[in-house]
């Protein structure tokens, strides 16, 4: 009798869970409909130039974290949070990125950065440089620099911004400016003495000397931008936080004196002065709102540190006043940090984040003039499961319990990472813990200090000009050379025309692109 009534109640809750529209046959055709006429209508190829370029990258955002960003957003809004659309959902072209490194099967963050902004796959560790440079080995450098998106866009005279929640000198937005053996020589101060002495150059003065008319760069960093010891304007008593750079020179000086009389460059360190400028007054902008990264957005200041989005806004409002069109690198680098941590609450509501800022550039911009692309480095073993129901909190329980060692456990697990905990011989029960909490180190099958990346493709979502050109599974290092080609800069221009769509094709339709083509190549 007790298993039969348990039987019912269990039917009830789980009916419960079912919205009443779903419930209707009707409503699943219709959106399937929709989804249909949506899918038809790209068959009209928008094969217009690229006048701008946006690249947001999720730093570790692998599809398990899109999934489960998704979810979140929705119950942030108190729905269920599986049908949820997040922004970068709305892309209508969606591909996979293979994201291995040269020398490594799960690729790290320095190397990706180089395949997804240079066009070239390198070696785990090294910036800008092609796989011919050894990691850590200066000498291995000089010939095998490679160039990134951001300088072909600036050579064809648009303007190029850099912003991210890490240090600007970190992995991401460095292989965007610099030529390093190294990801780690963020100053002078990290770099051995060999490496010096060959002529290597630490990557905070490559910011501003490969490189010196960026006019957007917005992140943290402080620390590797003044000479060792100097205290910081936030925090003068941290000893952490002090100036590292050995060779005793003051970088945001220098990036002041590389500006031309006629133009208004302007440093800012917070919120504050951010969001006081005047954008139409501003040629020039660096902002460095902490001395390494920034806060995540769970612990963000609002008074002090601006959010990603929020810095998004003011370099699109600069960057849009050249006529000639922009480049912008957006980078949510604080995901993949989360992860590491095993903070999986940090690294979800990092990448919510990250999609409010992508819809903001979507509502600043138009998908006619401007490619868009999201796409992540790599990704995380971060997954979840355990047969949760509809609505399940994804910080929440699995529904039922380990039917070996009779505990409860997360729907959020990690492959590995600090959240391994032995309690008296056994797995923690998770029950005695806050495992809602935002440090909350989800448990892990194996022990490390930090977790370690994915080595699973990772997702690309594209709209705009020339957006179908990402359509399959590709190689990393081909999503520039597609961004490139849009918008008729670096080597790919054979096919651009003044005046008019820069693709031979035009704007016609899949069917009549085809009895183009056919005719074209017919003899008669």
């Amino acid at each position: 009798m007790k298993v039969l009534l348990f039987a019912i109640l269990a039917d009830v809750c789980l009916s419960s869970l079912v919205p009443e529209e779903e419930k209707d046959p009707q409503f699943w055709r219709r959106q399937a409909q929709d989804t249909l006429r949506r899918a038809l209508q790209l068959q009209q190829l928008n094969t217009n130039v690229a006048k701008n370029l946006i690249l947001f990258l999720g730093d570790g955002m692998g599809v398990a974290t899109v999934t489960a960003a998704r979810i979140l957003k929705g119950q942030l809004r108190h729905r269920k949070g599986e049908e949820t659309v997040l922004e970068m959902d709305r892309f209508p072209f969606v591909a996979l990125s293979k994201t291995y490194n040269t020398n490594a099967q799960v690729p790290d963050s320095a190397g990706t950065a180089t395949a997804y902004l240079c066009g070239v796959k390198a070696n785990e560790g090294t910036l800008g440089v092609s796989a011919a440079v050894t990691r850590s080995q200066c000498n291995t450098t000089a010939g095998n620099e490679v160039t990134s998106i951001l300088r072909w866009a600036k050579a064809a005279g648009k303007s190029v911004g850099i912003v991210t929640t890490t240090r600007v000198n970190h992995a991401t937005p460095s292989a965007a400016y610099a030529h390093s053996a190294d990801r780690d020589w963020y100053s002078d101060n990290e770099m051995p003495p060999e490496a010096l002495q060959q002529g290597c150059k630490d990557i905070a003065h490559q910011l501003f000397e490969n490189i010196p008319d960026i006019e957007v760069i917005m992140g943290g960093g402080r620390k590797f931008m003044f000479p060792k010891n100097t205290s910081d304007v936030e925090y003068p008593e941290e000893d952490k936080y002090r100036g590292t750079r050995l060779d005793n020179r003051n970088l945001i000086d220098v990036w002041k004196g590389k500006k031309p009389a006629d133009k208004n460059a302007y440093y800012v360190w917070n919120r504050t002065e951010l969001m006081s400028l005047d954008p139409d007054r501003v040629d020039y902008l660096l902002g460095l709102f902490e001395p390494i990264d920034l806060m995540y957005e769970l612990n963000r200041d609002n008074e002090t540190d601006p959010s990603l989005t929020e810095m998004v806004k003011v370099a699109l409002k600069i960057l849009q006043k050249n006529p000639r069109g922009f480049f912008l690198l957006v980078e949510g680098g604080r995901i993949d940090h989360g992860h590491h941590e095993g903070k999986a609450k940090q690294a979800l509501h990092e990448a919510v984040e990250m999609d409010r800022a992508i819809g903001l550039a979507g509502v600043m911009t138009s998908s006619q003039e401007t490619l868009t692309v999201v796409t992540a480095d790599h990704s995380h073993v971060f997954t979840f499961g355990g047969y949760t129901p509809r609505g399940n909190p994804i910080f929440g329980l699995a529904p039922k319990q380990s039917d070996i060692d009779k505990k409860p456990f997360t729907s959020i697990l990690y492959g590995n990472g600090p959240g391994y905990k032995v309690v008296a011989g056994e797995r923690e029960n998770v029950s005695w813990v806050d495992f809602a909490h935002a440090n909350y180190q989800a448990q892990s099958a194996v022990p490390l200090r930090q977790e370690t990346h994915g080595g699973e493709d990772v997702a690309v979502f594209a709209k705009g000009p020339m957006a179908h050109l990402l359509h399959g599974v590709h190689e990393q290092n081909y999503i520039p050379h597609v961004m490139a080609y849009a918008a008729c800069i670096g080597e790919n221009r054979d096919h651009c025309r003044s005046g008019g769509p820069q693709h031979p094709l035009g704007a016609l339709t899949v069917t009549s692109a085809l009895l183009f083509f056919l005719l074209s190549t017919s003899v008669f």
